[in-house]
Protein backbone atom coordinates (compact mmCIF):
# COMPACT_ATOMS: atom_id res chain seq x y z
CA UNK A 1 0.00 0.00 0.00
CA UNK A 2 1.31 3.59 -0.73
CA UNK A 3 1.59 6.13 1.58
CA UNK A 4 0.97 9.04 -1.07
CA UNK A 5 0.62 10.18 -3.75
CA UNK A 6 2.07 13.50 -4.99
CA UNK A 7 0.06 15.46 -7.57
CA UNK A 8 1.13 18.98 -9.39
CA UNK A 9 -1.36 21.85 -9.78
CA UNK A 10 -1.79 21.73 -13.75
CA UNK A 11 -2.96 25.55 -13.01
CA UNK A 12 -4.85 27.83 -10.23
CA UNK A 13 -8.19 29.56 -10.10
CA UNK A 14 -8.43 33.20 -10.70
CA UNK A 15 -11.43 34.86 -9.13
CA UNK A 16 -12.71 37.83 -7.46
CA UNK A 17 -13.57 35.20 -4.44
CA UNK A 18 -11.60 35.68 -1.34
CA UNK A 19 -12.99 35.01 1.25
CA UNK A 20 -14.55 31.22 2.14
CA UNK A 21 -17.56 33.43 4.41
CA UNK A 22 -19.05 35.47 1.32
CA UNK A 23 -18.81 32.81 -1.51
CA UNK A 24 -21.53 30.50 -2.83
CA UNK A 25 -21.32 27.22 -1.02
CA UNK A 26 -22.30 25.98 -4.60
CA UNK A 27 -21.71 27.39 -8.21
CA UNK A 28 -24.93 27.89 -9.75
CA UNK A 29 -25.49 29.71 -6.42
CA UNK A 30 -24.32 33.09 -8.00
CA UNK A 31 -20.30 32.14 -8.19
CA UNK A 32 -19.06 35.02 -10.84
CA UNK A 33 -16.69 34.29 -13.95
CA UNK A 34 -13.52 32.91 -13.30
CA UNK A 35 -10.23 32.15 -14.90
CA UNK A 36 -8.43 29.01 -14.45
CA UNK A 37 -4.79 29.61 -15.74
CA UNK A 38 -3.51 26.58 -16.95
CA UNK A 39 0.50 26.15 -17.03
CA UNK A 40 1.96 27.32 -19.93
CA UNK A 41 3.36 24.21 -21.28
CA UNK A 42 -0.03 22.47 -20.92
CA UNK A 43 -1.44 24.63 -23.27
CA UNK A 44 -2.10 21.56 -26.00
CA UNK A 45 -4.13 19.99 -23.42
CA UNK A 46 -7.06 22.48 -24.15
CA UNK A 47 -7.23 21.47 -27.40
CA UNK A 48 -10.86 20.54 -28.20
CA UNK A 49 -12.59 22.90 -25.30
CA UNK A 50 -14.61 25.01 -26.67
CA UNK A 51 -16.96 27.66 -25.81
CA UNK A 52 -19.98 26.28 -23.82
CA UNK A 53 -18.70 22.97 -23.21
CA UNK A 54 -19.04 21.48 -19.72
CA UNK A 55 -16.23 20.37 -17.87
CA UNK A 56 -15.58 18.87 -14.42
CA UNK A 57 -12.82 21.19 -12.78
CA UNK A 58 -11.21 19.38 -9.73
CA UNK A 59 -9.32 21.67 -7.32
CA UNK A 60 -6.98 21.11 -4.35
CA UNK A 61 -8.90 23.25 -1.66
CA UNK A 62 -5.39 23.83 0.17
CA UNK A 63 -7.28 26.18 2.86
CA UNK A 64 -9.39 23.17 3.97
CA UNK A 65 -9.13 21.41 7.64
CA UNK A 66 -8.67 18.02 6.80
CA UNK A 67 -8.52 16.98 10.24
CA UNK A 68 -12.58 17.28 10.12
CA UNK A 69 -14.64 14.32 9.80
CA UNK A 70 -18.09 15.69 10.76
CA UNK A 71 -20.26 18.78 10.01
CA UNK A 72 -23.14 20.38 9.89
CA UNK A 73 -24.64 20.55 5.74
CA UNK A 74 -24.19 23.80 4.54
CA UNK A 75 -22.82 25.24 8.02
CA UNK A 76 -26.37 24.86 9.22
CA UNK A 77 -26.56 23.84 13.14
CA UNK A 78 -30.64 23.18 12.15
CA UNK A 79 -28.96 20.35 10.19
CA UNK A 80 -27.60 16.94 12.03
CA UNK A 81 -24.13 16.49 11.38
CA UNK A 82 -23.25 14.45 8.99
CA UNK A 83 -19.45 12.92 7.68
CA UNK A 84 -17.62 14.83 5.28
CA UNK A 85 -18.10 11.67 2.94
CA UNK A 86 -21.88 12.26 2.77
CA UNK A 87 -21.20 16.41 2.48
CA UNK A 88 -19.73 18.67 -0.51
CA UNK A 89 -17.84 20.12 2.81
CA UNK A 90 -14.22 21.88 1.47
CA UNK A 91 -13.09 20.40 4.46
CA UNK A 92 -12.23 16.25 4.28
CA UNK A 93 -8.88 14.48 4.56
CA UNK A 94 -8.24 14.89 0.99
CA UNK A 95 -9.96 18.20 0.04
CA UNK A 96 -10.80 17.63 -3.24
CA UNK A 97 -12.97 19.86 -4.96
CA UNK A 98 -14.95 19.05 -7.74
CA UNK A 99 -17.29 21.63 -9.76
CA UNK A 100 -18.90 21.94 -12.45
CA UNK A 101 -18.49 24.57 -14.59
CA UNK A 102 -19.46 25.68 -18.50
CA UNK A 103 -16.48 27.22 -20.18
CA UNK A 104 -17.48 30.52 -21.47
CA UNK A 105 -13.69 30.75 -23.80
CA UNK A 106 -10.45 29.54 -24.37
CA UNK A 107 -7.94 31.99 -25.02
CA UNK A 108 -4.28 29.78 -24.89
CA UNK A 109 -3.35 28.63 -21.43
CA UNK A 110 -6.49 30.28 -19.44
CA UNK A 111 -9.99 29.13 -19.51
CA UNK A 112 -12.37 31.47 -18.58
CA UNK A 113 -15.40 29.45 -16.69
CA UNK A 114 -18.76 30.13 -14.87
CA UNK A 115 -20.19 28.56 -12.27
CA UNK A 116 -16.65 28.40 -10.36
CA UNK A 117 -17.17 28.79 -6.83
CA UNK A 118 -13.53 27.90 -6.17
CA UNK A 119 -11.41 30.91 -3.80
CA UNK A 120 -8.99 32.76 -6.26
CA UNK A 121 -5.40 31.29 -5.87
CA UNK A 122 -6.95 27.53 -5.50
CA UNK A 123 -4.91 24.97 -7.17
CA UNK A 124 -6.66 22.93 -10.64
CA UNK A 125 -5.41 19.87 -10.13
CA UNK A 126 -7.73 18.42 -13.31
CA UNK A 127 -10.25 19.51 -15.78
CA UNK A 128 -12.57 16.48 -17.66
CA UNK A 129 -15.51 17.08 -19.89
CA UNK A 130 -18.85 16.22 -18.98
CA UNK A 131 -19.59 12.92 -20.73
CA UNK A 132 -23.31 12.80 -22.36
CA UNK A 133 -23.46 9.11 -23.65
CA UNK A 134 -20.77 6.14 -23.90
CA UNK A 135 -20.23 7.32 -27.64
CA UNK A 136 -18.12 10.74 -25.98
CA UNK A 137 -14.58 10.77 -25.36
Amino acid sequence: MNDGYLLSPVGWVESPLTDWATAPKQGDEGAPIARIRLRAELIEATVGLRAGAEVLVLTWLHRADRAVLVVYPRCSRARPPAGVFATRSPHRPNPVGLHRVTVVDVDGSVLTVRDLEALDGTPVIDVKPVLGGVDER
